[in-house]
């Protein structure tokens, strides 16, 4: 993790923690970065449904364009679309304006180049210029300063590639939880475009209800819709488009394990799944590891944020996280929750099956997640508690190789999760609840 850039970016709470000046300022020390190999460089800025992003996108396009970068806008746009229409229209940096499926308040930057998210050399590069003072920053005048222009028809763009991607849908009907994030349109159009019939909740933005009791981490409403409406099952996004999770036409949830699980297998099968290996994070359920175990498919456990940069250095083809965030490499080089929807629509296309028949190759290990609420300094006196971590390890070996501990600080969100996976329900709830407390005792934190 950098001083500036997090594994997702740059976030904080808009206006707050993360000012129009920081903003503006990141956008003048990326154009100082871009300018140093192009006078003239094109930015895509693309952003999410958060009554702050205008005033974000405002403060970014100012630092770049008063830096010589020209801004092409693409309005309100899923993530994984700004990541597409900067490798295909050869832009050199895009950026999205977004915060994924945490509360509106939060915002958030994420750089892309045609390669995926932007290298961890170039992110540097950028801290050095605005924390270190580094380079020179130019400062045109006249016709010298950048220009910030519209970008029309780019979702359609996007659409039409993802649905090259995939299969006649014809005969589905899906619900979609669209989190009032930015992807509802979208998701609509493209399931549509595909011969599906899309029924789209919570799909009505209003600045301030972006993932608000919907969307990936809210699935409840979405598997009582499809039960109640038969429909062939659901699809639940993130407010920026990057995450998806299904339920089954039983109301079961599929994770981003069970998708991740089902995608491997079926790659296996076909023989593309390269170095027969799949990158995920130390926070996937124990089932996801047995399950690649028994099928003989390696697992890289990488931390959380880290699976598409290493994906991309090490060449594997699927990866992805617990939460949804799934990066399919034949496909795309992000995590794009779209695109996960319909191939495993596609899946089930192919294989004739139900998403319940996909769901049931992966038994679940029980598990119970936990989190405390901790800022950067209660973060660090955890980090820094060598008690803490012993009693970690005890716990760990009390379950035997039957469970495991994970306790990990959020780069993110200003929380330390906590999980614990065993065989008894009852007895790992135990563990992480009195596990909580002693963080928060330690820590001066409270669990939320």
């Amino acid at each position: 993790m950098g001083r500036l850039f997090g594994s997702d970016g740059v976030r904080g709470v808009a206006n707050a923690g993360l000012t129009c000046e920081t903003v503006m300022n990141i956008g003048r020390a990326c154009a100082a970065v871009l300018c140093e190999s192009n006078p003239r460089p094109r930015v895509l800025i693309g952003w999410d449904t958060r009554a702050s992003s205008e005033m974000m996108v405002a403060a970014l396009t100012a630092g770049l364009c008063s830096v010589g970068a020209d801004v092409e806008l693409l309005g309100v746009i899923p993530t994984p679309a700004v990541a597409y229409l900067t490798r295909v229209r050869a832009a050199e940096l895009g950026v999205s304006v977004a915060a994924s499926y945490t509360p509106c308040e939060y915002s958030g930057l994420k750089l892309f180049d045609g390669a995926g998210r932007l290298s961890a050399e170039n992110l540097q590069r950028i801290e050095a210029v605005l924390l270190d003072g580094a380079g020179t920053i130019p400062c045109p005048v006249g016709g010298e300063i950048g220009r910030a222009t519209t970008l029309p028809r780019g979702a359609e763009e996007y659409l039409w590639y993802l649905a090259s991607t995939a299969a006649d849908l014809r005969g589905m009907r899906v619900a979609v939880d669209c989190a009032n994030g930015a992807a509802g349109a979208s998701a609509v159009q493209l399931l549509t475009d595909l011969g599906a019939t899309p029924v789209p909740l919570n799909n009505e933005p209003n600045g301030r209800n972006i993932n608000e009791r919907c969307g990936v981490a809210h699935a409840e409403s979405l598997a009582d819709y499809v039960k109640a409406h038969k429909c062939f099952g659901g699809i639940a996004l993130d407010g920026d488009g990057e995450r998806c999770v299904a339920v089954d036409e039983k109301g079961n949830l599929l994770d981003g394990d069970r998708l991740l699980a089902a995608f491997a297998l079926d790659r296996k099968e076909k023989g593309t799944l390269h170095g027969n290996t799949v990158v995920t994070t130390p926070l996937a359920n124990l089932g996801f590891f047995r399950f690649c175990e028994a099928h003989g498919i390696a697992v890289q456990s990488v931390q959380a944020g880290e699976v598409a940069e290493n994906m991309q250095t090490s060449g594997a083809a699927l990866g992805g996280d617990s939460t949804g965030a799934l990066v399919l490499r034949e496909f795309s080089p992000v995590a794009d929750g779209l695109l996960t929807a319909v191939q495993l629509l596609t899946l089930c296309r192919e294989k004739g099956c139900k998403l319940s028949a996909l769901g049931a190759q992966m038994p679940r290990s029980p598990q119970v997640l936990l989190t405390v609420k901790a800022d950067d300094r209660t973060k660090a006196a955890y980090v820094a508690d060598k008690a803490l971590a012993a009693h970690i390890e005890k716990l760990n070996a009390s379950l035997g190789g039957e469970g495991r501990v994970t306790v990990r600080p959020s780069e993110t969100e200003p929380l330390i999760r906590v999980m614990v996976e065993g065989r008894e329900f009852d007895e790992i709830n135990r563990v992480a609840l009195t596990l909580a407390e002693t963080i928060k005792q330690a820590i001066g934190a409270y669990t939320i």
